[in-house]
C-alpha cells in the first residue's frame, strides 16, 4: 500500500507561508495606489498637527470641524492601509473592499475639500491656520488623484455589478436541468 507521501507529492505542492507581513501589491492595492495612500496619511496627519497648534481662534466653529475631519482622515486611512497591505482584511469579515476604499475615498476627497475652504475662508489669518488649510487641499487632491488611479485601474466599483446583471438578465432563460434523476 502506498503512503500518504507518495500518493500525494506530485499533485500538491506544500503551503509556504510568507515571513512578509506587508504584501504589496495585492488584489485591493498595487504600488501606486499604496504610494498616493501614504501621501494621504502624511498630508492629513500635518494638516491636523498644524490645526491643533492653533491657540486662538476667531471662528471656532470652521477650526473644529476641520478638526475632526483631518483627525478621521488620518486614522481611518492609516486604518484602512494597514488593512489593505497587511492579510487583516480577510479577518475583518468585510468581503466588498474595493466598494468599501472606493466610497471612503470619495467621501474624504469631498469632506476634506470642504473643511478645508471653509477653515480658509473663516480663520484668525495666522500662518499656522493658512498652512493647515493649506495641507487639508493637498489632502484633498491627494484623495481625488487616489479615486483617479483607482477609477483608471479597476474602474467604478458599482458599474460592474450593474453589467453583470444586466448581462444575465439579456442571457435569456437559464437551463434547468434534473440532475438526479430517477426513472
Amino acid at each position: 500500500m502506498a503512503s500518504v507521501d507518495q500518493v500525494y507529492s506530485s499533485t500538491t505542492v506544500p503551503e509556504t507561508k510568507s515571513r512578509n507581513c506587508f504584501t504589496v501589491p495585492n488584489e485591493f492595492l498595487g504600488k501606486p495606489r499604496c504610494l498616493i495612500k501614504l501621501v494621504e496619511v502624511l498630508l492629513s496627519f500635518v494638516a491636523f498637527i498644524l490645526e491643533e497648534v492653533v491657540t486662538n481662534c476667531a471662528s471656532c466653529g470652521s477650526l473644529y470641524f476641520f478638526e475632526f475631519v483631518s483627525c478621521t482622515a488620518f486614522l481611518f486611512t492609516a486604518l484602512l492601509l494597514f488593512l489593505l497591505t497587511t492579510k487583516w482584511h480577510t479577518r475583518v469579515g468585510i468581503n466588498c473592499w474595493s466598494t468599501l476604499d472606493f466610497w471612503y475615498t470619495a467621501v474624504v476627497c469631498g469632506l476634506f475639500l470642504f473643511a478645508s475652504i471653509f477653515f480658509a475662508a473663516d480663520n484668525g489669518g495666522t500662518d499656522l491656520e493658512k498652512a493647515a488649510a493649506a495641507f487639508g487641499i493637498l489632502s484633498s487632491i491627494a484623495f481625488a488623484v487616489d479615486i483617479g488611479i483607482f477609477i483608471k485601474l479597476k474602474g467604478l466599483p458599482f458599474r460592474d455589478q450593474t453589467v453583470i446583471r444586466n448581462r444575465d438578465s439579456n442571457s435569456g432563460p437559464a437551463e434547468v436541468e434534473k440532475l438526479n434523476t430517477e426513472e
